[in-house]
């Protein structure tokens, strides 16, 4: 009965599998069909061609992203419950059809021939009880099913029964299962997220699915699944609101690159594609910083008193010439006396514009009287100068080479970039800015015009920017003839539907929008990506406790309808400007408010991956070291306890250590060959380390980020965050303590990596 019913199961996930390749494959020729076209050199036919391609071209793409487990779940529904009804009462459209009492649940959602549902998208309000069921609140389902699976095949189902005392003797003996979240916490790690669409709990599914709308905190220890359910609940909304997320976009920001790479393939495994991934130093289009100050420097990058800094020397590089100045016009001198200059800046400053927008005010308004007084000087030379003649004196004075010095030392254009690298490189200029600050102080900002900027420096060059706007020469007119073009595609887009005879297939609105991408040469995401004043629909900000005032300020321009989602954990804030409790965190975004007012809190309390001897000790040590820890209960123990290995007698200090270290992951490896191993050491000791192991274990070792890729990855405890191995070598944790600032929210991060073992090297 068993074998029968996990075959008959097997049957049922092959037929999806057999709909999402004809799928494909309608999408393939659609393609094809499209490129056949034979358009000419009309512009708006190629126009509507590239068009149609781009959306069968990302129809395909998302039909390829979830090959892997399509189905893993099914619901059966009770007779008689709500749950077979919709809303108002009517039938369930969700339904496959009106006399089964099953639904599968899957990545995306699937439909016949007949277009009934064969198979629910896992964010459709149909499928919520999949993971919020339970015995005590069944929510009018008999019992839910797991279903496991290597590549397309169906390997094993785990069954849970809600009412078990409706079961017949026949359906108790198919029942099986050990749970399918333990089989996924089982799992080896291979150095990239996976989804946990199939193992959502309840608490969890409970915050993906909450509603768009406000800033959102969600409070968990490690291990909790803070960053899965984040990734999830940006798939769920941009799944529930598409009609609103579908223009904006949503950004997910995250603290490395190495946590990027961790996660980047989430998303296109759930059927969305068209996120922003950032790291906080990939913000300023055209700007990829991954230096960290040492962090003297970055307290002071971080504090918001930064930016009046920034908003002071911009005004500073407005100024009024203390003498009359003679300039030379074509061979004729004139004196520009310093009134013309202060009434163009107060005219340019009266506009509110930003600098650089304000300063073309300043030149016309300067020009226009320096105009008038040259006409007025020719003419006492006995010229004849006419209003005709103004258009070319104004053109000798803007091209002359003394006027452009003038008018520039006055108001001087300037990109962002260069404002913060005259303020680092010029001491004085900065001493006069800052009277108030020690010497010491400004000497942490001190650094040379080629330094490369540092991730902390990006919020201070976005407020920069944002300060100085940029010469735009766009206006009313533009923007009329913008929305002008915008009704034109889609009274384009819906004639195309009708000629290509793909109606219900397509809609107008969505064809309109890839007309302006293929214009713009991008989809939403990557013009999102490279334009710095994109406002997204929603902003999702993981370890979010690690970040400074000033870098909250970035966030709150890249999402001012104040819709987030931040999760993170006050007790792993490491970095020395970030926040000590989540009211003084997110006050950057809605002020002092309290919680429940400008935002509300989520706590995640069970510990899928840290076992249960390794968070007791993580936990304990956190404690023990005043952090405000979470209290979480881990769902599994390892088998494995923590071990210690001490450094090798008679050896140099560092030479000891490194044998232990080397000792250390080859015991590992002897345990589980293929499990992944994260080595975490001081900054000093990375590149010794790394060296080390490598030359015992040649191309199985990388550094950061690209060690990801390599069963062993050494790391720091900064750049551990956020990310899980099978087993966590850490090095010489005392020093950790000691020598990092925070060093025991460090060291809590690094115990709480693993899923199966954790050891230590010490001296």
């Amino acid at each position: 009965m068993v074998s029968s019913e996990l075959d008959r199961e097997r049957d049922y996930v092959a037929k999806l599998y057999e709909r999402l390749d004809e799928l494909r494959a309608d999408a393939q020729r659609q393609l094809e069909r499209v490129h056949r076209q034979d358009v000419g050199g009309n512009h708006q036919s190629r126009s509507e061609r590239d068009a149609f391609a781009r959306i069968f071209e990302d129809r395909i793409v998302q039909l390829n992203e979830v090959d892997e487990r399509l189905a893993f779940g099914r619901l059966e529904v009770a007779a008689g419950s709500d749950a077979r009804r919709s809303e108002d009462g009517s039938p369930d459209d969700n339904t496959p059809d009106d006399e089964s009492p099953y639904r599968y649940i899957g990545r995306i959602g699937l439909r016949d021939e007949n277009l009934r549902p064969i198979l629910l998208d896992w964010r459709v309000p149909q499928a919520g009880p999949f993971y919020q069921a339970t015995a005590a609140t069944p929510m009018g389902i008999r019992s839910r099913r797991h279903l496991l699976s290597r590549g397309r095949r169906i390997v094993k189902i785990e069954d849970e029964v809600f009412d078990s005392s409706s079961l017949t003797d026949a359906e108790a003996s198919t029942l099986q299962g050990e749970g399918a979240l333990m089989a996924s916490l089982g799992a080896e790690r291979t150095g990239r997220m996976h989804d946990i669409v199939a193992t959502i709990q309840a608490e969890q599914d409970r915050i993906i699915r909450s509603e768009l709308p406000g800033v959102l905190v969600v409070q968990g220890g490690p291990g909790t699944g803070k960053t899965a359910v984040a990734l999830h609940r940006a798939a769920y909304l941009l799944y529930s609101y598409r009609d609103r997320l579908r223009s904006s976009g949503v950004l997910v920001v995250g603290p490395s690159r190495a946590f990027l790479q961790y996660i980047e393939a989430v998303l296109p495994s759930l059927g969305e594609t068209g996120v922003v991934l950032a790291s906080v130093g990939q913000l300023f289009p055209g700007v990829d910083a991954t230096e960290e100050d040492v962090p003297e420097v970055a307290v002071v990058k971080g504090a918001t008193e930064m930016a009046s800094l920034i908003e002071r020397a911009i005004r500073s590089r407005q100024r009024v010439p203390a003498e009359p100045q003679v300039l030379d016009v074509n061979g004729e001198s004139l004196t520009l006396e310093p009134q013309v200059i202060a009434t163009a800046i107060a005219r340019a400053q009266e506009s509110r514009k930003p600098y650089n927008e304000a300063r073309v005010t300043f030149v016309k308004t300067a020009l226009a009287d320096m105009t008038r007084a040259l006409a007025a000087q020719l003419r006492s030379h006995g010229n004849t100068v006419d209003e005709d003649d103004y258009g070319m004196l104004r053109e000798d004075l803007r091209s002359a080479y003394d006027v452009r010095v003038a008018l520039n030392t006055a108001w001087i254009p300037l990109t962002p970039q260069k404002l913060l690298q005259d303020l680092y490189a010029r001491p004085q200029w900065l001493a006069d800015l800052t009277p108030n600050w020690s010497p010491a102080k400004r000497a942490l900002l001190r650094r040379d015009r080629d330094a490369p900027f540092t991730v902390s420096d990006i919020p201070l060059l976005d407020e920069a920017a944002e300060h100085l706007g940029e010469h735009n020469d766009r206006n009313a007119a533009v923007d009329r003839e913008a929305k002008k073009q915008r009704k034109r595609d889609i009274e384009n887009a819906e004639n195309a539907i009708r000629n290509m005879d793909v109606e219900g297939l397509v809609h107008a609105e969505d064809l309109a929008d890839t007309f302006a991408e293929q214009a713009s040469r991008g989809t939403t995401a990557e013009r999102a990506a490279g334009d710095r004043t994109w406002t997204y629909g929603h902003v999702v900000v993981d370890e979010a406790q690690e970040l400074s005032p000033m870098q909250w300020r970035l966030l709150r321009r890249r999402g001012p309808l104040r819709s987030f989602t931040i999760v993170g954990d006050i007790a792993q804030a490491s970095a020395a400007s970030s926040a000590r409790s989540w009211n003084e965190a997110v006050a950057p975004l809605v002020g002092r408010a309290r919680r429940g007012e400008g935002w509300r809190l989520e706590e995640l309390t069970v510990n899928y991956r840290t076992p249960s001897q390794i968070a007791e000790a993580a936990q304990a040590m956190a404690e023990e070291h005043g952090l405000p820890v979470t209290r979480s209960t881990s769902v599994r123990e390892s088998q494995w306890p923590i071990t210690t290995v001490r450094a090798w007698a008679g050896l140099p200090p560092q030479d000891a250590l490194q044998q232990a270290t080397l000792e250390a992951v080859t015991a590992d490896r002897a345990i589980d060959s293929l499990g992944t191993i994260g080595v975490i050491v001081l900054p000093d000791s990375l590149e010794r380390t790394a060296a080390t192991l490598a030359e015992a274990m040649p191309g199985d070792v990388g550094i950061g980020a690209s060690g990801l890729s390599r069963q062993v990855a050494v790391m720091t405890p900064q750049e551990s965050k956020g990310l899980e191995f099978d087993s966590v070598v850490i090095v010489e944790p005392d020093r950790i303590l000691s020598d990092i600032p925070r060093g025991a929210s460090a060291l809590y991060v690094s115990m709480t990596r693993p899923t199966q073992r954790l050891t230590f090297v010490v001296g």
